[in-house]
């Protein structure tokens, strides 16, 4: 008899485990540092809400490196659930037909409420389809802005508490800089995104035809960074890196290190790097937004979006996907935003998360932490509004090969411009042909 009812209260406690077990949720990413336990802490913090669901955070290396780990996955029939895929790779996972479920169609099919119209324009805008739905859930959106040492420049007698706002003055800080004794007055992160991609929306000017491919044909355009005004500002870094003014670092984000140590006194490079230099830097910073030449017309106009988003892969249980969903609710909430933002600098993706910041006074206490979401939110053009290009992510590489030639002194500006966009048009050729008619 005893025998019975034990096998009988083990067979209840089996059946109310089974009843309690939680669905786990894969999502991979390529978040480091100050930003990994950030990740990490927001899986923690929705795991702790509910009883449900976990979901398994999974560094899978650089941007590049998990996006071809994830499409590896998916042909073996073992993706992630959630893979955060970088901006540069938007184009590539739209033309991925039937790898990923979109992100409006997951939270319909929960049940649960998703608004695109609470997003900031520039973001939403982005992730969104020529139909209108949005394809990915907006994670670590980034901008371009400048950080700057205060003390490096009261030691070379410049106003600590105004940042060149201008190109002009930017050469200007990093002579007296350099005659100062800093052995690395100015250096660089994301050297294509900031020098080409930002830096043609901010001045209004066109960086590919087909409204930088995000028009309905976005698939037939082409580069057009080898104009007069790109050649005139890479030109005007190769000679300040001749002179030392400029010193390059390295491609991605290795420059950076360079700034928190106190070795460079300017970078242009993510917003997202707010939260290692808040953490990190050990003299007094300045935010500032991005410099541009005051003789263009239209400039500054706004910058474009950096950073990734979240995409849904295909394949998996209903369950699974209705997991997914209640993720990205709790991401969306405004106060778990709003908290997001502040401690990594990245964008508060929804304008609930920007007043809630801005009421709280953290812009007061902070001063230049609303530099990317003021450069963003301002109206956008044609010209201004994203770049969404196929093998973007070749291009980019492209871009780096050429301009460190630039940098060594081995090609004038208007050759590697020259030669980016003779590289890289054969390659949208090449992803125009592979997507025409999809």
């Amino acid at each position: 008899m005893q025998f019975k009812q034990l096998a009988m209260a083990a067979a209840i406690a089996a059946t109310a485990a089974a009843t309690h077990a939680q669905t786990e949720i894969q999502w991979w990413h390529s978040m480091t540092a100050v930003n990994n336990e950030w990740v990490n802490d927001l899986a923690k913090q929705f795991n702790e809400s509910q009883k449900d669901y976990k979901v398994v955070p999974t560094f899978k290396g650089s941007y590049p490196e998990s996006m071809t780990a994830a499409i590896a996955s998916f042909r073996a029939g073992n993706s992630p659930h959630i893979l955060q895929v970088f901006e540069v790779g938007t184009a590539t996972m739209m033309a991925s037909k039937g790898a990923t479920v979109p992100v409006g169609k997951v939270m319909q099919d929960a049940g649960l409420a998703f608004d695109p119209s609470a997003y900031i324009p520039a973001v939403a805008g982005y992730y969104t389809a020529p139909n209108g739905q949005m394809l990915s859930f907006p994670f670590n959106s980034s901008t371009t802005i400048f950080y700057y040492n205060k003390d490096a420049f009261k030691k070379a007698g410049l106003n600590p508490d105004k940042a060149p706002a201008t190109w002009p003055e930017v050469f200007e800080a990093a002579k007296k800089l350099k005659a100062s004794g800093h052995s690395c007055p100015m250096t660089l992160a994301w050297q294509g995104w900031t020098q080409l991609e930002s830096f043609s929306a901010w001045h209004n000017v066109e960086f590919a035809t087909h409204q930088n491919g995000l028009a309905k044909d976005g698939y037939a355009a082409r580069l057009k960074i080898n104009s007069p005004l790109h050649v005139r500002h890479i030109n005007n870094l190769a000679q300040a890196a001749k002179a030392g003014e400029f010193v390059y670092k390295g491609r991605n984000s290795d420059a950076q290190g360079s700034f928190t140590s106190g070795e460079c006194a300017m970078i242009q490079t993510s917003s997202g790097y707010y939260g290692d230099v808040a953490k990190n830097a050990k003299f007094a910073y300045g935010l500032a937004p991005l410099p541009y030449y005051p003789d263009v017309k239209g400039a500054p106009q706004n910058t474009v979006i950096g950073g990734a988003s979240l995409w849904v892969m295909a394949g998996k249980k209903p369950e699974e996907y209705k997991g997914v969903a209640k993720f990205f609710d709790f991401l969306s909430q405004t106060k778990v935003q709003a908290a997001s933002h502040q401690r990594t600098g990245y964008l508060p993706i929804t304008m609930g998360a920007y007043e809630l910041t801005d009421k709280s006074g953290f812009y007061q206490q902070r001063p230049g932490t609303d530099v990317a979401v003021t450069q963003m939110i301002r109206k956008v053009t044609d010209k201004s509004r994203g770049i969404r290009l196929g093998n973007y992510l070749q291009i980019r590489t492209i871009e780096d090969e050429e301009l460190e030639l630039v940098w060594a002194g081995k090609k004038t500006a208007q050759e590697a411009l020259d030669t980016i966009v003779k590289r890289g048009n054969e390659l949208l050729a090449r992803f125009e042909q592979a997507n025409k008619g999809k």
